[in-house]
């Protein structure tokens, strides 16, 4: 009943959903694009600038600290402003920040505009998440959902290669520069297709919680992300990442004594909903670990160059980004187990083929192992998200894609931090208690990282076993006791004092009693 009403909706309001998906899409892909593209160069940037490895390292840090800090924000900025005010907004941030980092002279100048470009990709993300579930019924979203997991896969894996090609053949400003007509195009469509679809309440925004969100979030983020080079037992890294988890722990709390907190943590009330965060995280901390560690592997193990690495990787991705609308309407015709199960298993069964390879792995091996592993992923990425925003009522759509943005970039984080310390770790121990032989120590440490990454794809491959279709049932609150209504109060009323007047006894009031303690259970 719900999904006709839904579907009624968007029917009268004859939204256009080709081309807002189209301007969101596009947004998405090049804030995505950027988030990655930018590492291929961070050698050649260190140069130019004259600043130091951990210095120009801040170009990646910031990004990911920006994304940490103000996606818990734009859930509650979602109720507070309409679609299109909240779009515009991050057209005009992202191109902002492009433009500066393009014509950036000075590092101080291009980091701002990283700053700037992070803060677009913020709002973009949860927004285009939260437009899909308002616009799409229940029985197409996975289709949809299946168009942004394209975007989110393209953006980061085609960052590098393209970077490489750009670097060669032009300069480090064109891969800013030639994201500018893209975000153009989206603005442009977005401000002649997309409609107010949002619905706009009274909500004010809590500063303290919002002060709570940036230092937790930003805290734990801040401390992952300099770890690698300040090392785990630092003050510093130690420090920031208890202060994030304090903060995070005083923040629910709040939310849950507030009448109208910033973010609603009742989404975790629903099992399901528990259950897709826990595979999301799983899920971006192996996939944006797994771009880092993997063409490290390439260029340090096989003495690959960056670009031949890119090119070696880009069959997977492409297709992945063919097939994952297929993979979406799959989801829409046969549930979300018969997809997110299997793409769970070819997950395990890439990271198992990764494990075996060493410095003298055939280059088609890698390119088909890639295969296997990206069409896992893309498998699983957007089934689970909208599984698990699906097993939410509507009016929690913004909390639940808010939690579910903040977790998978805070995954992936800590991902990228905890993997790249392990694998210089098991790199510098092989170096000195092993042999001096830097290729067979990148192996080392990068087959060490590929295990623990498959312990953890089995993880997901158990968990998928209990998921399950969202139904009516399960959208109620768990927790929510249904009370009796006004009319029912009254009629109970009525019949006591009728018993009790004809019987006029204690016995008789007791068994009323008694009647309306059976009737609750």
């Amino acid at each position: 009943m719900q999904q006709q009403i839904e579907a009624d909706s968007i029917e009268k309001q004859k939204i256009k959903t080709g081309p807002i998906m189209v301007a969101l899409l596009v947004a998405g892909f090049v804030g995505l694009f950027s988030e990655t593209a930018l590492n291929i160069a961070l050698g050649q940037l260190s140069q130019i600038f004259n600043v130091n490895a951990t210095t120009v390292q801040w170009l990646a840090t910031a990004y990911f600290l920006t994304l940490g800090i103000l996606v818990p924000v734009t859930g509650i900025l979602m109720q507070k402003f309409t679609t299109r005010q909240m779009f515009m907004t991050s057209i005009v941030l992202t191109l902002s920040g492009t433009i500066l980092a393009t014509v950036a002279p000075v590092f101080g100048v291009l980091l701002a505009g990283r700053v700037i470009q992070g803060a677009g990709l913020a709002i973009t993300l949860p927004l285009t998440q939260n437009v899909i579930f308002t616009i799409y019924p229940p029985n197409k979203r996975g289709g949809a959902m299946g168009f942004m997991g394209l975007v989110m896969l393209a953006g980061p894996t085609l960052g590098p290669t393209l970077a490489g090609l750009i670097l060669d053949t032009l300069s480090w400003h064109w891969i800013f520069g030639l994201t500018i007509p893209f975000l153009l195009f989206s603005l442009v469509f977005g401000f002649i297709y997309l409609p107010n679809v949002n619905e706009i309440r009274k909500v004010s925004i809590d500063v303290l919680s919002v002060i709570l969100s940036t230092i937790g979030f930003g805290g734990i983020v801040y401390g992952v992300s300099v770890a690698g080079v300040a090392g785990w037992t630092s003050t510093t890294v130690l420090g920031s990442i208890i202060i994030g988890i304090v903060a995070l722990i005083i923040f629910a709390i709040r939310q849950t004594k507030m009448e109208n907190p910033m973010l609603n943590l009742k989404a975790f009330h629903y099992p399901l909903f528990v259950l897709g965060i826990f595979m999301s995280f799983i899920t971006f901390f192996n996939m944006l670990s797994m771009l880092v560690i993997l063409p490290m592997y390439m260029q340090m193990a096989l003495l690959l160059a960056a670009f031949t690495t890119g090119l070696i990787l880009l069959p997977g991705s492409l297709l992945n980004c063919v097939l994952a609308p297929t993979t979406g309407r799959l989801f829409d015709k046969y549930g979300p187990k018969a997809v997110i199960t299997p793409g769970t298993i070819l997950v395990a069964l890439g990271y198992l083929m990764y494990a075996q390879f060493g410095t003298d792995t055939a280059l088609w091996m890698i390119v088909l192992t890639h295969i296997v592993m990206m069409l896992g992923i893309g498998a699983v990425l957007a089934a689970v998200q909208t599984n698990t925003l699906n097993s939410l009522p509507r009016q929690y759509y913004p909390d639940g894609i808010a939690l579910t943005q903040t977790i998978q970039q805070v995954a992936g984080a800590i991902g990228i931090a905890v993997m790249v310390s392990i694998l210089s770790a098991k790199q510098n121990g092989y170096l000195v208690t092993i042999a001096n032989e830097p290729r067979q120590a990148a192996a080392a440490g990068s087959l060490l990282v590929f295990k623990i990454s498959l312990l953890l794809a089995v993880i997901n491959i158990v968990l998928s076993l209990f998921i399950k279709k969202p139904t009516s049932e399960s959208l109620k609150d768990p927790l929510k006791v249904e009370q009796p209504s006004n009319n029912f109060r009254k009629g109970l009323s009525h019949y006591k004092s009728i018993l009790v007047a004809v019987d006029g006894s204690k016995e008789a009031e007791y068994a009323f009693r008694k009647s309306i303690d059976v009737g609750k259970h």
